[in-house]
């Protein structure tokens, strides 16, 4: 029988930490203990990253004699996760030795002053040669120093439900072209399956990055080259037709019935049901969604589907009008990092050393539906005939964009998400939510903005 972990704090637990360690318990008071802390998903029934986090502190514990683990599953929404680790890292009397850092957050959490560099470990560590180049720029801040190793990434497509796209007379093999092809699909299935909800498209504030990611971005970087932010002039993008057509977009989906009730679509819990209830229960057609949406089907992800491979099919999202290259993907992913008031950086360092053997990553990246991110691991046959869609997944990297590692970058994805609510709930024109985001993005760039 598997032992208890030490410590498993809930959020009360958490919002406490601070009167709990005042009597002299806070991070790394213990020379031989660590802290973790990482996301629980907001069903308790979704254990995976929770099983595994466990496996990893008992093999730590085995192989280091006399050191301990303590482990921290934050159960909260994305937004609510990010809220907690920065309450607790800003404290070393409770700030975690180890966190689990969002890359979309990492750059504003380094400018925060949260996290430490762990290039004096990363010259050490020969596995890190393994790593792909993209992935290694995932924690790089702009001071060139690494704040983490990632431990996967993900990429966005769209996920379908073959039986409803057979009762509304589509083909199984749907692969659209356009925009318009995906809203043409939702409206037949509308039309010829009542009851089904024809399309989710992740919106509104509580959603959070995921709506700003696979909900928004997946639109707007099919309208032209670097939509958000030029690469070439260093600045931000306003006032882009590409943006106003994509909350256009937004906005039919909700407008035109297509998509989830509003107020289920602003549910903070809307992801979670997605992978948990709408679309293993036949109730979703089509969402553009994760890589990752399928770990809720295995045997360990809370909702076990034996029959969704038989029962969904995945499409590459279009660009607008069919543009090249055709397809549009968003990457992201994960890193162990350690806070800078850690008092057991050391230990902590050994611990990612156990998330990264190569067995060990293959492990995470096969339980978590993870796209490999070592090269040894992405060419491990287990790793490859892990799970159906990897292939097709792994394939969509070659035109995955990754958003801007920049620190404002979360101010501008929640300006993002105010502008997508403001049109689902039709509080908002397209041009006043676009003119909104236009104003909020020059106050969080100074007004480091550019006209394209």
């Amino acid at each position: 029988m598997r032992r208890t972990s030490p410590l498993v704090l809930s959020i009360a637990a958490v919002l406490a930490a601070g009167t709990l360690t005042a009597c002299g318990g806070g991070s790394g008071s213990d020379p031989n203990t660590i802290k973790i802390a990482f996301p629980k998903d907001t069903d308790k029934k979704v254990t995976v990253r929770d099983d595994y986090v466990k496996d990893m502190a008992e093999e730590f514990e085995k192989k280091h004699k006399g050191k301990k683990v303590e482990i921290i599953p934050i159960q909260a929404s994305q937004q609510d996760y990010y809220s907690k680790i920065q309450q607790m890292m800003r404290s070393p009397k409770t700030a975690p030795d180890l966190v689990y850092e969002d890359t979309f957050l990492i750059n504003s959490d380094i400018k925060s002053g949260y996290l430490r560099p762990v290039d004096n470990y990363l010259r050490k560590w020969e596995a890190w040669d393994q790593f792909e180049p993209s992935a290694k720029t995932a924690a790089k801040a702009e001071d060139g120093k690494t704040y983490g190793v990632p431990d996967g990434t993900d990429t966005r497509a769209i996920w379908f439900n073959k039986k409803i796209f057979k009762k509304a007379g589509l083909p199984e093999d749907w692969k659209p072209k356009t925009w318009d092809e995906v809203l043409e699909a939702a409206r037949t299935v509308k039309k010829e399956v009542p009851g089904k909800i024809p399309l989710n498209v992740f919106t509104g504030k509580a959603a959070g990055e995921a709506a700003a990611m696979q909900g928004f971005e997946m639109l707007l970087y099919g309208t032209g080259e670097d939509p958000l932010y030029d690469k070439k002039s260093k600045k931000w993008v306003k006032g882009s037709k590409g943006f106003r057509d994509s909350l256009k977009f937004v906005e039919t989906v909700y407008g035109d019935g297509l998509g989830p009730d509003v107020d289920a679509a602003l549910n903070p819990n809307i992801q979670t049901k997605v992978g948990t209830d709408l679309f293993p229960n036949g109730k979703l057609a089509i969402g553009i969604d994760g890589s990752f949406l399928s770990n809720n089907w295995i045997k360990t992800g809370g909702s076990p589907w034996p029959e969704w491979d038989e029962t969904m099919g995945m499409a590459p999202m279009p660009t607008q009008n069919g543009e090249a290259p055709g397809e549009v993907s968003l990457s992201g992913g994960w890193t162990w990092s350690i806070p800078a008031k850690s008092k057991n950086p050391d230990l902590a360092w050994k611990m990612i050393e156990t998330f990264q053997t190569k067995e060990n990553a293959l492990e995470w990246c096969i339980r978590g539906s993870q796209i490999a991110v070592r090269k040894d691991v992405a060419a491990e046959e287990k790793y490859l005939n892990s799970l159906p869609g990897i292939k097709f997944f792994t394939d969509r990297v070659e035109h995955s964009d990754y958003r801007p590692a920049l620190p404002v970058y979360p101010q501008v994805s929640t300006a993002i998400t105010e502008a997508m609510e403001s049109v689902t709930t039709g509080d908002s024109s397209v041009e006043e939510a676009a003119k909104s985001y236009d104003q909020q993005l020059e106050s969080i760039t100074d007004g480091d903005v550019t006209t394209k």
